[in-house]
């Protein structure tokens, strides 16, 4: 049985939410603010966050900032707002999906099934044209060679991999890579990805075409194979 933290601070949302999912094989856990949920990450494990965005005290984006520290679990972000700024913004912040409200019971339901088979699926291991980045040893191989990485610049790497054709802006890799709330300048973000760049190059793998600089807005990987 998989374990689902619902964050919403709306009672009767969580209970509609937990009414539906719990009959299909999920345990469902309840909490009405996200430092309530955050508090519970403490000491307790999930293997999914339905996360909404408007709350009182901390947002769902803060909070997914926060729970992207230090910790590696599913999000998928619930929002009654559809504007794209708002929803870009949500997968910035490090969610994996989103849905608006009012959504679809069997759409939430495929969503939520489809980032747990992604995770499942990729159990660490990112791969891209012969590199391969294991997550859990911290390593990159380009074509079975070892690239040494720094753990910033490993930080970086996972998060492009994981996030093709996503551009990042020098704020938000800062916060995700860094730590939110950290002083760090806009030149020390271009000096990693120029590392970065150069360290890829000398393996032979063609940095030049993936690693793309969005001028004036910050990074993306270009996952075109």
């Amino acid at each position: 049985m998989k374990n689902i933290l619902l964050v919403d601070d709306e009672p009767l949302m969580l209970d509609l939410l937990s009414l539906y999912l719990s009959p299909r094989g999920y345990h469902c856990i309840k909490k009405e603010s996200a430092l309530a949920a955050i508090d519970y990450l403490e000491s307790q494990s999930v293997d999914l966050i339905l996360l909404d965005i408007m709350m009182p005290d901390m947002d769902g984006l803060e909070a997914c900032r926060e729970i992207r520290k230090y910790w590696d679990i599913p999000i998928i972000m619930l929002t009654a707002m559809s504007e794209k700024s708002d929803i870009v913004k949500g997968l910035n912040t490090g969610a994996d999906d989103y849905i608006s409200k009012p959504f679809d019971e069997d759409e939430l339901l495929a969503r939520m099934d489809a980032v747990l088979r992604r995770r499942t699926k990729n159990n660490g291991i990112l791969a891209f044209q012969g590199l391969v980045l294991n997550q859990d040893s911290f390593q990159l191989h380009y074509n079975q060679q070892e690239i040494s990485l720094t753990p910033k610049e490993f930080g970086m790497m996972s998060l492009f991999l994981t996030n093709p054709n996503v551009v990042f802006t020098r704020e938000h890799l800062i916060n995700t890579v860094w730590g939110y709330g950290v002083s760090t300048e806009d030149r020390t973000i271009d000096s990693h990805v120029r590392n970065l760049r150069e360290k890829l190059r000398r393996a032979g793998f063609p940095a030049d075409d993936h690693l793309l600089t969005v001028w004036g807005v910050g990074y993306k990987w270009n996952g075109q194979e």
